[in-house]
Order: C-alpha cells, then structure tokens, then sequence
C-alpha cells in the first residue's frame, strides 16, 4: 500500500509540474485558464513535493523536508474561495485579495520555525516528551477549521449565485461542473474530519497514513479540474450578469403596480415572450417600458414569484395547450416543452410538477 501510495504521489508530482509547464509556457492556455485554477496547482506542487523530497531520499532521511507539504495546507482552502469567487463573478486577481493569504504566511513561518529551523536534539526532546505531537494535532486542527471554513463560503457563494440567476435568467445555465467541484473537495474534508476525531480514539497511525490519500484525494481533483479548464475553458466561464440594484428607490405607486400587472399579463398573452427560450429579466423589462429592478419589484410585490419560475409558470400553460393539439402526435413531450420555451428537460418536469402537481405523463395519462 506504501508503494502505490507513493506512485500516486509521483503522478500527481509530475502532472502538477507539467499543467504547471504548459501554463507558463502557452501564451493560449495562459489566456483561456482562470488565474486562480493555476495557482492550486502551484499550491499542489508545492504540498506534493514535500511528500516527494522525502520519500525519494534526495537528500538523505531528513525528517524535515516533509514539512514543506505544510506550506500548502493554509493555501488551499482561500484558493478555492477566490477561483470560486472569480468565476461566478467575472473579476480578476485584485491585490486585496491577498489578506486571504496572511493567515497562511504566519502558518508557514510557524511551520519553519519550530519544525525545521530547530536541532535534532530539541526535536527528538519534544518528540518524547509528546510535545511535538500536540502541536501537530493543532496544527491539523487549524488546517482543517480553515479550509472547512473557506469551503463552506465557497459554497454559500454559490448558492447565492444559484438564487440571483432565478431574478435574472428564464432558462438554467450548466454549472453542474462546478458545484460537482465543489461537492467532491467537500467529501474529502469531511472523511479528513472523520480521520481526524478517531485519531483520538489512539489510532493515530491511521489517520497520519490516510491523510496523504485524501490530500491525493484533492490534488486528482484539482489536476483533474484544471486539465478540463485548459482543454474547454467555458466549464468555468460562467455568463456574467447585471444583477438588478435593490429596489428601495422605485417611484412606483400601487396604482402603478396595480396597472403594471394588468400591462404585464396581457404582454406574456399577447406577445408570449416566453418562447423565447433565453429570455433575460431586463429584456422583458424593456418591452414593459419600466426599469429592471422596477420589473422586480412588480414580480416580487404584485406577482409573488421570481422571473424564473414566472415565465416557466407561462411556459408550462403553453405546453398543456400545445399537448392538446395535433403537433402532441409528432412530438415528444420534451419536443412540446422546447416549443413552449423551455431549455432545460429538469426545468420542464419540475415546472409542471409545481403548477400541476404531477408529472406530465402522469397529468395526461389522467386526463385520457
């Protein structure tokens, strides 16, 4: 098990130094690639090569030179919440980004400092008196805490994103790849976590083997992440958008809102704007004659729904009109839905499960 584990290591080595290369070096991939994405892999190479130093014994059996792996620890987790930051928000590297980083210099400056700087003498004393052990435990603690911590805002982020694209978008945009991303450093922390309580149940040998696996776990994971940014950059160039300004400062009286209703129904009638399949909020706005976050006062106040599930609410009425045609006997009932607007066969079913309270083959099969 040593030795596979130990292959591993050297792969994920190697492959981090070569994505690392071809970065550098290409112009192109520099261009397509997200900044952030190429400095965890940096963050990797520098936590594998700790790991590499000292089981090629290089330069010798110095115990010391698998501590520059901590360097990484504190790193990653700020870098996963600025790469998710910057792509669900479109914005480049800005200087104040660095204060993410300052808990992960004074780390490694503390790392140096008591693990490598002192004399084998004092280490082996502080390896027997346990005190050396304490503050690994500790130190894992405070990795842990934090890249946990900087996940979960990753996440929130995301989420947050998820919900702004409901006031803005009539249609889903894929960005399964991402929250895939997400969810798979989440499930490495958690077994991370998991290893780290049942240290302290005395099976402390399996929690410091097993935590390479995970740390493997994670580099397999970004590499992975980042060979596909190279390759389809669009996986993580998600559409930027105008997100409405709050409302507070609309001049819009009730009476206002009550006749924007009536204007509004009788547009979505009229004119079925959503048939178009990537109908944006400030597009109906605009054929509304009124301002975008005025359109989202009107929705939340007067309608009591988001853009999003207002126009699939519309779509989802003009599909059970189409299936009652002779155009049902040509087409799918995903064909029909695409034809009412919709993009998305998730969307489709979810829509009418909400406006229906069935399926749409179990509405209709009811229906006959």
């Amino acid at each position: 098990m040593q030795t596979f584990g130990n292959q591993l290591v050297y792969f994920a080595f190697f492959q981090s130094l070569f994505l690392l290369c071809v970065y550098l070096f290409s112009a192109k991939n520099r261009k397509n690639i997200n900044g952030y994405i190429a400095f965890l892999i940096f963050v990797l190479f520098i936590g594998l090569s700790g790991r590499v130093l000292h089981i090629s014994k290089i330069f010798g059996n110095n115990f010391r030179l698998i501590t520059v792996s901590e360097f990484a620890i504190l790193l990653f987790g700020a870098t996963v919440f600025l790469f998710t930051k910057s792509c669900l928000n479109n914005l480049r590297f800005n200087k104040k980004d660095l204060i993410h980083y300052i808990p992960a210099v004074a780390y490694i400056i503390f790392v140096v400092c008591y693990f490598m700087i002192p004399s084998d003498t004092l280490i082996v004393e502080r390896i027997q008196t346990g005190a050396l052990y304490k503050v690994v435990n500790t130190l894992v603690a405070i990795g842990l805490t934090f890249n946990c911590t900087y996940w979960i805002l990753s996440l929130k982020q995301f989420l947050q994103f998820k919900n702004n694209l409901k006031n803005e978008l009539s249609y889903t945009l894929k960005t399964q790849f991402f929250l895939n991303f997400l969810i798979a450093i989440g499930i490495c922390l958690l077994v991370w976590i998991g290893l780290y309580v049942i240290s302290f149940l005395g099976l402390e040998t399996i929690e410091r083997e097993a935590r390479q696996f995970i740390w493997l776990g994670i580099a397999f994971i970004i590499l992975f992440i980042a060979y596909h940014g190279m390759i389809a950059p669009g996986l993580f160039r998600i559409q930027s958008l105008n997100i409405s300004q709050k409302y507070s400062q609309s001049k819009l009286s009730h009476t206002d809102l009550d006749r924007l209703k009536t204007q509004l129904e009788n547009l979505m009638i009229a004119k079925k704007p959503y048939l178009n399949s990537k109908l944006l909020k400030a597009e109906l706005a605009t054929m509304l004659g009124i301002s975008n976050p005025e359109l989202a006062r009107l929705l939340n106040e007067r309608i009591g729904m988001n853009f999003f599930d207002f126009v699939n609410y519309y779509r989802t009425k003009e599909f059970i009109i189409l299936a009652k045609t002779e155009k049902a006997k040509e087409l799918t009932f995903f064909g029909l839905a695409q034809e009412a607007g919709f993009n998305s066969k998730t969307t489709f079913n979810k829509a009418f499960r909400s406006l229906m309270g069935a399926s749409p083959s179990a509405y209709f099969n009811n229906k006959i």
